[in-house]
């Protein structure tokens, strides 16, 4: 094992969070900080071309770990496909380029549950820190932060048929699902900006490379984390299997930003995790967390397809000789098809009284989106995305061996409770009867899913388990808590030893109800000032609707 130069901080993943945390903990020159990541630099045209997305997707992609999950117990035993980033930016490098929060009471309940500080007063002033909306500056928005948002530009015409087909259906409509009122229909804001994809790579790595107290590695794999008495003292790294470990050594922290699979991975193989699960493989275990890997949640997804009337879709844009123009023309200019993500509007309503807040949200995609894009459909159509927000179902992810290469085994064991597949069920229903109202008629054609056979409560019950996928939102793999059954503490530190902290999605106790590469990048503005010690700002009360 060979071994390189000290650093103070070291951390592990070039992604949503570790991006913010090589920025902001490189802000003092006083200070060495070595990020590592596992993929490549971001440097793919199809990464910085929003419409490049459905390029991404597949498995075969390198910017893409392509994971797979274990057989499915209530989902007729299938295995599905998880994508994730890999690469500088991780999967903000790959994802639809959705800026949502959540509901304000998600941050709510983590305050409620102990977890001081992490109230949506907390948190909101970090969303304004990160945040750079194009002409926007008020209680609930900051306009000077590096993450560039812009607002859809609502340019075709399914998307204001969509939400007028919300309004007649009775759902009330809101401009700005990260403000006031979360629940209706209207427009996404979108990570995009002069047209290109604005990823954590382009908002905070890339500003932060030309400092000299940060180092970046690319194309090492963390394969465990160094102990010394207890304490985090380095990580080893290995380019590819067979090759010559490098170990790499921190003065004060370690942070694992690897995402809500590779962080609990890389801590199980490191000894921290279910102690009895980690001998098995050979593992010493240095510290029995059984919540490393637990608490898994993620949003589950149903897809109902429309063929449309009107050549105005994805398809009549980009098809055949039409993607050379859309690709010189976004060269040029940044414009163009090209610098559109097809996914404009959507909304988040609830799918029965008295609830406190929205349970499912919907994604309108201007394109017949089957499989993750993998499954290519040559017409015209839209797709309405459905999932439920606060699933009840749980599940895990453990290791498949000792040897750091192999994908973990991930079981998310969806829709095992009742209740998530009574949710989905209602949403089926409610966005059919969406889609069939008069402002849809002159685009809406034919249902291509679930098609006009699946009708009765036992119909969509069988599509949602045969059909349902991922939205790539998994969480809670390393969540934090007050009680020692939660692998982290408050301050997002690793319980039983010192100097290692986990700063990604997998830190989150609950799932937000939306997606969740916003509250990621907040989370780690929120951790960087808990690392140097900065002071957290006062706490910004603002008035929110349920």
């Amino acid at each position: 094992m060979s071994q390189t130069k000290n650093f103070d901080y070291i951390i592990v993943g070039a992604g949503s969070a570790g991006c913010v945390l090589a920025n902001r903990l490189s802000e003092d020159p006083a200070v060495r900080v070595c990020l590592i990541e596992a993929g490549k630099k971001d440097t793919s045209l199809m990464v910085r071309m929003p419409a490049g997305l459905a390029n991404l997707l597949p498995e075969e992609n390198p910017q893409n770990w392509g994971f797979w999950t274990a057989p499915q117990k209530h989902m007729n035993d299938r295995k599905l496909f998880w994508p994730r980033g890999r690469g500088w930016g991780g999967s903000s490098s790959i994802n639809g380029m959705i800026y949502i929060r959540g509901h304000a009471s998600d941050y709510d309940q983590w305050r409620q549950s102990g977890l001081r500080g992490w109230g949506y007063e907390d948190v909101l002033p970090y969303f304004r820190r990160s945040e750079g909306l194009e002409g926007c500056e008020d209680a609930f928005h900051g306009a000077d932060g590096p993450l560039k948002i812009s607002e859809s530009p609502m340019s075709s015409p399914v998307y204001d048929a969509f939400v007028q087909a919300g309004v007649d259906a009775g759902y009330p409509v809101t401009k700005d699902f990260n403000g006031a009122q979360q629940e209706g229909f209207g427009p996404y804001q979108r990570n995009i900006h002069n047209g290109e994809r604005w990823s954590s790579s382009f908002a905070y790595l890339r500003p932060a490379l030309k400092r000299k107290n940060l180092t970046v590695v690319s194309t090492a794999l963390v394969s465990r984390v160094i102990f010394r008495g207890g304490r985090a003292r380095g990580v080893e790294t290995v380019a590819k299997r067979g090759a010559t470990a490098e170990a790499i050594y921190a003065e004060s922290e370690i942070i694992l930003c690897a995402g809500a699979v590779q962080s609990p991975q890389i801590l199980q193989l490191s000894g921290i995790g279910p102690a009895d699960q980690i001998r098995k493989l050979g593992i010493t275990s240095i510290v029995d967390l059984p919540g490393v890997g637990a608490n898994m949640q993620d949003h589950l997804d149903v897809s109902i397809i429309h063929e449309m009337t009107k050549p105005l879709s994805a398809y009549s844009q980009q098809s055949g000789l039409k993607k050379f123009a859309v690709g010189l023309k976004y060269m040029m200019s940044k414009s163009g098809p090209g610098a559109d993500n097809f996914l404009q509007a959507g909304a988040f309503l609830k799918t029965r009284e008295g609830l406190a807040c929205p349970d499912i949200q919907l994604h309108l995609v201007n394109a017949m989106m089957l499989d993750h894009g993998q499954t290519e459909i040559k017409r015209d159509g839209f797709t309405v995305h459905a999932c439920q927000l606060r699933p009840q179902s749980k599940g895990t992810i453990g290791l498949a061996s000792s040897d750091p290469f192999d994908h973990p085994v991930i079981d998310p064991n969806y829709l095992s409770a009742e209740e998530d597949i009574s949710v989905l069920r209602e949403a089926v229903k409610m966005v059919r009867d969406i889609c069939g109202q008069n402002a849809l008629s002159s685009l809406r054609g034919d249902e291509f899913l679930p098609g006009e056979s699946v009708r009765t409560d036992d119909e969509i019950d069988a599509f949602i388990r045969a059909r349902g996928e991922t939205i790539y939102h998994p969480v809670g793999t390393v969540h934090m808590g007050i009680h020692d059954d939660a692998p982290l503490d408050g301050e997002l530190q690793v319980r039983g030893v010192e100097r290692l902290r986990v700063v990604d999605a997998s830190v989150m106790p609950t799932l937000v109800g939306g997606n969740t590469n916003a509250p990621t990048i907040m989370i780690a503005e929120k951790a960087a000032d808990m690392i140097r010690g900065i002071a957290a700002p006062e706490p910004q009360s603002v008035a929110v609707a349920d």
